[in-house]
Order: structure tokens, then C-alpha cells, then sequence
């Protein structure tokens, strides 16, 4: 027998996406609102029309043990735009580079310390280092939550060089913070988590990239999926309340005053979208506080053209040594074979860019240009064809000392209303996994709900 139940998907961003296929896939009545013109929320292919282009509004790195995100590209069927190359490389100015590997030995020459200058003592160290960092993540200190990630790494005894080559530059790209601000649980929780993974696919937790535009990886399957299946879709659809009744969810009502009748609805938007929506839940007081607490992290995203080549060696690159200009270079030839007859196209990302994010983008554009002339020779001599600043004053939830346990759960007190969302609660940071894999618990929690017949 059908399920007579209209499903309700608040959010066309990456988890609400995932909450809507997977309802669909269940056979359920679906309905998506999204409040902008377009889906993806915060992940999006631009457009960059002096070089006919399609560049991403940031990019994108995707883990091997993102289990839940797979499973959302295999069900909109795009999980072959993915790729796992043989590793980075850590970039220091001059032009020094050192390949970063993620498998077999040379995995341990990494996480030993692979700054080009470290001696055979200071790798000793790193690897003991590291072996305590893994250990306490799988075994916690009671403290934890109250120590900053750089405290973390001292008590551990963790080497300066290995900290400048490795550490410092993964612990910013897994929570968008400096190692000075960040939460040692929140980078303890996401290695423990990549851990386990990696003991149960019996591999080390790879680092690859997607190999086309966001809307073809993310959206445009979910079209698909959503025709397929009947999914309506309504754009420019502002919902500002979820009404409860007696225990269970009634309708959502939208900013022109109209009311979208619903027996189910997962709750998909950002932590800085959720006032006033969930209004009628008895805990919505407490969600309301986590949501404002955990506040935001800035992100600045470059699409920077060039008329020449940088001479990375690598699809991405750490570029190394404090700069808190330019976390990562990623170089789209390289990752999507694009043709360069028009330009180089090279993505650059600034993460926890408090500073970055209030600059001009001029500013930010010759800023890096000359962060770029001191990491890069050939870069001297290039000039740019086309640049694109992307601010995003609220790109991720902020993952800083005293946020861990502020994530709420994806299950309510009201059995048919469900959140979701990279700042709810999930084994990793704010990723694209931690969105899906909270899609993929919302869904199961409403999935779970007694039959109505």
C-alpha cells in the first residue's frame, strides 16, 4: 500500500538534495522548497564568461571514507566524477615541494614529518607524536573539548617542522580554522572517525576531487532522479514556520503567507536560517541557542585565470609556511582536463579568512598574486584574464573551543519532524559528508515512522 504522507524538504542545498532523493527513492510524496532560484545551496558551478568557463562558487576536496556521500552520487548517478590521485604536495616559497602520499610507506614518511628539512631526530619525534595523536583520538582525554588544537599538538609533542609541513595545514582544511582557535575535539573526532574507516575498508583515508562542474555532480542528477519520480520542486519558496499539532507536523508556512500542507518534513537549512522555523517544537528554544552559538567561519574562494601555467606538479597544492593568505592552490587543468586555450584556471581557497573576507577584490586578487610570485616562479611573469572572488561570510558553522557538543540531533521530539545539516550532529566536521550523512539519518528517522493504514 502507498504511503498517503506529503514529505516536505525544507533546503535544496547538498542535504536537503539528499533528503529529497532518498524519500523519492522510498516511493514517498515529495515536495522541495527552495528559497533561492537554484539548488545547491552553498556548493554551485558560476559562470566566468571572458574565458567561456564554468568555475565552482569553491572547491571541493572529497574524502575515500565518505561513505554517505557516495552513496548520494551513486543514487544521482555522477559517482565516476570523482578521482583519487596519488597524492598532493606541499609547496614552500622558492619552489621547494614535497609529494604528500596517503598509501603504503611512503604514507609514513608523511605523517612522520615531511618537511624537507627535517632531520632524522625530528622525524622520530613526529612519529611518536603521531602515534600519541591517534591514540588519543581513539582514546579521549577528559579535556579535550577544552583544549585548542595547537595545545593539543604541544602536549602530544608534536615538532615544529612537521607541524609547518603537515599538521597545522590539516587540522585548517578539517575545520576552517586555525590551529590557535580550533577545537581539539572536533579534529580529534574527525582523524578517530577516519581512523575506524580506515580500519574497516582496510586502507588509509584517501583525499580526491571531483572531475567536472558542482551542478553536474550534485544537481543535475538529482533532476533526474527527482523527474523520475515526481519530486516537485519549488523555487523562490521561503518557509518561515513548521506547524505542529498535537505531537505531529500539520504544514509549513511560506513568506507570501501561503501554507504547504505536510505530514513529514526534514529541516535542511544552514544553523544561520533556522530562526523562526521551528517555532512550534517544544525544544526549539534550546536549538535556536546551539544554532546561534555555533555562529560562522568565513571562507574566501578564488577562481583566478591566468595567461600561463603555474608549474604545479599536483592536481592540489598545501601551499606551506603561515602565509593565511592561501590555504590551497588547485589547478582545474589538471582535474577536470579543461581546455586551457583561452586560460589556466587555478581555485584557490582561504580558510577561517577573517581578515580576507572585509578586503576589496582587487585587494584579495593582487594579494594572492603575490603570495602566488613567491611560492611559484613562473607565476612572475603571468597576468590575470579573468578573476572571481567568492565571499562566504557564513561558509561553515564555527568548529572553535566549547562548540563540540552544541550539534543538535537529527531527531525531534516531534516524531515527523527531522533536522538536517552539516552543523547538526555527525562523525565529521562541516564537509559535504556530514551534510549527507545527516540527510541519510533524517531520512531513516521519518522512514521508521508507523505505517498510516
Amino acid at each position: 500500500m502507498s504511503d498517503p504522507r506529503r514529505y516536505v524538504v525544507i533546503g535544496g542545498g547538498l542535504a536537503g538534495l539528499a533528503s529529497a532523493v532518498w524519500l523519492a527513492e522510498a516511493g514517498k510524496q515529495v515536495t522541495l522548497l527552495e528559497r533561492r532560484g537554484r539548488l545547491g545551496g552553498r556548493t554551485h558551478a558560476m559562470r566566468a564568461e571572458a574565458v567561456d568557463d564554468p568555475p565552482d562558487n569553491g572547491q571541493h576536496v572529497i574524502a575515500s571514507g565518505y561513505d554517505h556521500l557516495f552513496r548520494y552520487l551513486t543514487s544521482v548517478g555522477t559517482r565516476q566524477y570523482v578521482a583519487f590521485p596519488h597524492g598532493g604536495t606541499l609547496r614552500w616559497p622558492g619552489g621547494r615541494s614535497v609529494t604528500m602520499r596517503t598509501k603504503g610507506i611512503a604514507a609514513l614518511r608523511t605523517l612522520s614529518g615531511a618537511h624537507p628539512d627535517a632531520n632524522p631526530l625530528e622525524r622520530v619525534r613526529a612519529t611518536i607524536a603521531t602515534l600519541r595523536l591517534g591514540w588519543q583520538c581513539l582514546h579521549q582525554p577528559a579535556d579535550l573539548p577544552d583544549l585548542t588544537t595547537e595545545q593539543w599538538f604541544d602536549r602530544v609533542g608534536m615538532p615544529a617542522k612537521a607541524r609547518e609541513a603537515l599538521w597545522d595545514w590539516l587540522a585548517l582544511g578539517i575545520a576552517a580554522e586555525p590551529v590557535q582557535r580550533e577545537s581539539a575535539k572536533v579534529f580529534a573526532d574527525v582523524l578517530a572517525t577516519g581512523i575506524r574507516l580506515g580500519l574497516r575498508h582496510r586502507q588509509a583515508v584517501d583525499i580526491g576531487y571531483p572531475t567536472t562542474d558542482l551542478d553536474t555532480l550534485y544537481v543535475t542528477g538529482a533532476l533526474r532522479v527527482f523527474e523520475k519520480h515526481g519530486v516537485e520542486v519549488r523555487y523562490r519558496a521561503v518557509a518561515r514556520r513548521i506547524h505542529i499539532a498535537d505531537g505531529k507536523v500539520t504544514g509549513v508556512a511560506l513568506a507570501d503567507g501561503s501554507t504547504i500542507p505536510a505530514d513529514a518534513v526534514v529541516c535542511a537549512v544552514p544553523n544561520s536560517n533556522i530562526g523562526g522555523l521551528l517555532d512550534e517544537l517544544p525544544e526549539h528554544a534550546e536549538i535556536y541557542a546551539a544554532a546561534d552559538k555555533l555562529g560562522y567561519t568565513p571562507i574566501v574562494s578564488t577562481n583566478l585565470y591566468l595567461d600561463r601555467p603555474l608549474g604545479t606538479t599536483a592536481e592540489f597544492e598545501a601551499l606551506i609556511g603561515g602565509t593565511g593568505v592561501i590555504d590551497e592552490v588547485f589547478d582545474r587543468q589538471r582535474m577536470t582536463g579543461r581546455s586551457t586555450e583561452k586560460a589556466w584556471l587555478y581555485c584557490l581557497t582561504t580558510s577561517g579568512a577573517y581578515e580576507q573576507i572585509h578586503k576589496s577584490s582587487d585587494e584579495i586578487v593582487a594579494e594572492q598574486m603575490a603570495l602566488l610570485r613567491r611560492y611559484y616562479p613562473a607565476a612572475r611573469a603571468a597576468n590575470v584574464v579573468q578573476a572571481q572572488v567568492v565571499r562566504m561570510p557564513k561558509a561553515t558553522f564555527s568548529q572553535v573551543v566549547g562548540n563540540h557538543a552544541l550539534r543538535p540531533d537529527q531527531r525531534t521530539s516531534v516524531p515527523t519532524l527531522a533536522l538536517a545539516g552539516d552543523w547538526t550532529a555527525t562523525d565529521w566536521s562541516a564537509t559535504m559528508e556530514s551534510a549527507v550523512q545527516s540527510a541519510a539519518r533524517a531520512v531513516e528517522l521519518l522512514l521508521e515512522l508507523p505505517s498510516t493504514a
